[in-house]
């Protein structure tokens, strides 16, 4: 089974947050209902997607665009992570393509499932060969494929409906890698994996005393100015320093 090893890890996670998870763990649903097609979302008028952004807007009492950027934060983390933990676990990673995947509101914010995922290997891997398995030369460049064609076109869209940047929600998308892999070993081997993916995540995260902070801000500080992520790039309490930069990055 190429991802036993993701799957307990996710399944454990669940366990741990009393089922509050924003993928399932077995990655894929048979039953489509209830769940919208993210390929859906990221057509104009982008109804579904509006719809989205609107619950997390008013769950966190923020704007549209720091709300676009929150719900990224969640989507980016959710659809991150099983790339994320497969590559850590056993360079093993599930790669959801945009037309196979689906989203619905949860306790967690959304959760993320698909239809189905190929399994990027490398060669001499034993599970190459095995149904849904791909064999690859370089599992940075299949990531990197993977984010380009699933999360893009769903940033884009963010983008279009909101006017938050893409740098600012590819950031939450590089966080998305560096936390979870922190976990398991030193700041290098995340910077390692980014470097191996590139662009468009390749940069937008430095190391830090206490682990790493992001380049880029993911909105949270905007309403909550007075309680920072640990990784944020701002800080409130600087000299001379304000906010105002923020609405150039949302723009």
């Amino acid at each position: 089974m190429p991802l036993g090893a993701l799957t307990e890890s996710l399944e454990s996670l669940a366990a741990e947050r009393d089922g509050v998870i924003g993928v399932l763990p077995g990655l894929v649903t048979r039953d489509a209902d209830g769940w919208m097609r993210v390929s859906d979302l990221v057509r104009e008028p982008y109804e579904g997607l509006a719809g989205l952004v609107r619950e997390t807007a008013d769950r966190w009492g923020a704007p549209r665009h720091v709300g676009a950027a929150l719900l990224w934060k969640t989507y980016g983390y959710w659809h991150t992570l099983p790339m994320a933990l497969g590559w850590q676990l056993g360079r093993r990673v599930p790669l959801m393509r945009l037309e196979d995947t689906l989203v619905r509101s949860s306790e967690a914010g959304v959760t993320i499932a698909a239809e189905k995922v190929s399994v990027a290997v490398l060669p001499g891997d034993p599970m190459a060969g095995a149904p849904g398995t791909v064999v690859v030369d370089s599992l940075g460049a299949a990531i990197r494929e993977a984010l380009l064609d699933g999360q893009r076109p769903v940033i884009r869209a963010l983008g279009a409906l909101a006017r938050v940047g893409e740098r600012t929600l590819w950031g939450s998308t590089a966080e998305a890698f560096a936390g979870p892999l922190l976990e398991f070993g030193p700041y290098d081997r995340a910077a390692a994996l980014l470097a191996e993916i590139g662009r468009p995540v390749d940069g937008l995260i430095v190391p830090h005393e206490d682990g790493y902070r992001r380049r880029t801000c993911c909105l949270w500080v905007a309403i909550h100015p007075d309680d920072p992520c640990t990784t944020c790039c701002v800080l409130p309490t600087t000299p001379g320093r304000d906010h105002a930069h923020l609405r150039e990055e949302a723009g």
